[in-house]
Parts: structure tokens; sequence; C-alpha cells
């Protein structure tokens, strides 16, 4: 089905169920000049060297989606209907996600992604109906379980004009790290670039302000979970994550600059993080699970980092 020529107020849930349970595999050599591109993009010192483990959450820059120019949607993402089910609603953004780092991942190393969706659910919402599509990855290096990923999509309509906006959520007032970000369109290309990205939200203002309706061009939900982390890594750098749960509250833009900050638990077993606007409205909230020495004793999921910054 082509994305336009679907309506947006029309949701078949007997149709889009039939895409549960759909999976494709993709294979990608995890090159260590894509790492050591983002890490230039994240102003990193140094860029990893081949074969280093990477940092949690830099696996998205890897297994692209190749789709021909002319089988993308009007929105730059490819056309749905394939391995994604033909959701009608116009609006798509990464609502968040779930992860277990399981062995490291290394660069220069051909890795493995099988891919499942196994749930297509609708919400209604204050503004609309909303479907929500989630996708299991499981990647493997080397015949080794390295990652399991649960991706939370969200589709949605276009917000209509006068609608009453949602009430934001504010973000907790002390954190003991924090950082301030400025989003310019610059990043934003170059994240699109890296995950081969063509969603027009991130790169063509004209397309996010009077196509969707933006204040301006949106900042990538998986950067930002991105940076989230690497301001975990950052102030605890012998940190290992065994875990990483997030969730996209409100979207960040790139018209001002955003702040991203963390507060680890007493025991230090966990660590809190989120990102909010300048007016101290939540955007993303997320919680990394840490190793212990024990659980990194007896071998248990872990995740190794890269070099130090």
């Amino acid at each position: 089905m082509n994305d336009a020529n679907m309506k947006s107020d029309e949701l078949d849930m007997a149709l889009l169920q039939q895409w549960v349970g759909k999976s494709e595999i993709a294979h990608d050599p995890m090159s260590s000049a894509s790492a050591a591109a983002l890490s230039a993009t994240l102003n990193h010192a140094a860029p990893l060297r081949a074969g280093s483990a990477l940092p949690p959450l830099w696996h998205w820059i890897y297994f692209w989606s190749v789709a021909a120019q002319s089988e993308l949607g009007p929105d730059g993402h490819p056309s749905r209907g394939k391995f994604l089910p033909p959701v009608p609603l116009p609006r798509r953004m990464w609502a968040g996600g779930r992860l277990s780092f399981e062995a490291p991942l290394v660069t220069d190393s051909a890795a493995m992604r099988h891919s499942r969706i196994i749930s297509v659910t609708k919400k209604n919402g204050q503004r609309g109906s909303l479907a929500f599509v989630t996708v299991r990855h499981e990647i493997s290096q080397n015949d080794v379980l390295t990652l399991i990923e649960e991706h939370d999509i969200v589709y949605r309509a276009l917000a209509q004009p006068g609608a009453v906006a949602a009430m934001p959520k504010l973000a907790p007032l002390e954190s003991a790290w924090s950082r301030t970000v400025h989003p310019d369109p610059v990043l934003l290309f170059r994240y699109s670039a890296l995950t081969f990205n063509g969603h027009r939200i991130h790169y063509d203002r004209r397309h996010a302000t009077q196509a969707e309706g933006y204040p301006g061009l949106i900042v990538h939900g998986p950067l930002i979970a991105t940076l989230l982390v690497d301001l975990l890594l950052e102030q605890m750098p012998q940190a290992r994550l065994r875990s990483f749960d997030f969730r996209a509250i409100s979207p960040l833009f790139d018209t001002a600059p955003f702040d991203i900050c963390g507060q680890p638990s007493i025991d230090g077993s966990t660590v809190r993080l989120w990102a909010k606007n300048g007016r101290g409205e939540l955007a993303m909230e997320a919680e990394a699970t840490l190793a212990t020495l024990a659980t990194l004793a007896t071998g248990a999921p872990t995740t190794i980092t890269g070099n130090a910054r």
C-alpha cells in the first residue's frame, strides 16, 4: 500500500495485526569508520580503534534500512506495508525502547540482526488515535548473542488547528550531572546521515513546519538516548551497562538548547537519566542498570565501553 493512498482517519486493526510475527534479517560489517564518524559527531577526543567494543546504543548507526528512492514515502521513510505495517497515520516517531546488553559488540566484525514485529496496538490519545508497533531485535556476532532490543514506534495524526496541547510533564529539578546540548541542523544532518535516516522531520525544515506542523526540526529520539548514555559514561567511565530502558515524552527541536541530566541511585546500581527543554519540561526519561562487580565475575550480561573520551 502506498503511503499517499492511506486515509489518516482509519485504522484497520485486523489488517495491521497480520504483520505481527513478520521478520527480517540484516547483516552489517560494523565498520570502525562509521564509529569514528559518530565519535566525531559526539565531540569525543579520539575515535574508536578498529576492533574496539562499541559504547551502548552506537549499534543504531548500523544495519541500515536501504530502499530505492522510488520506494520512499512522502515523509522520507521507506513506504509502509513491507516489513512495517501500513499504519495510515502520517506522523511517525521513535517512542522508546528496552535494551539488554548480553555481550560486547565490536567493530570490524560482521554481525547479524534478526528483527520481528511482536505487537501492533491502538490507543486513544487526547488528539485522536495512536498506533504502536513494537519490533524485537536480536543482534549476534560470531554466533554469540550480543544485544536484545524492543523498539517502540508510535504513529499519530497531524495536529489540528486550535487543538488543546497536552499538559507538559515537568522534569526533576535537581540532578547530580547535567550538560546543555545545542541541537543545530548540522548535528541533526550528521546523525541522519550516519543512520541513513531519510525522515524529513530531522533535516527538511519546510516539511517539518509546513507539512507536519512542528515549530522546527526534530531532534532524533535515538540521538537523545545516545547522549543520555554518553553523559553517564562521561561521569562514570568504568560503568558497564546491563540494561537501558527509555521513553520519549515530548519532542525537542533545533530552535533551542536542551539539557541532559543524570542521577545515580544511592547504591550505584542504577542511574536515572532524562532530557528536558528550556522550560523545564520532560522530553525523555530513562533508566540504566549497571553491572556490579559480582555480575562481572560471574560473566553475566555486560557491555564493555570503548575508548575513554
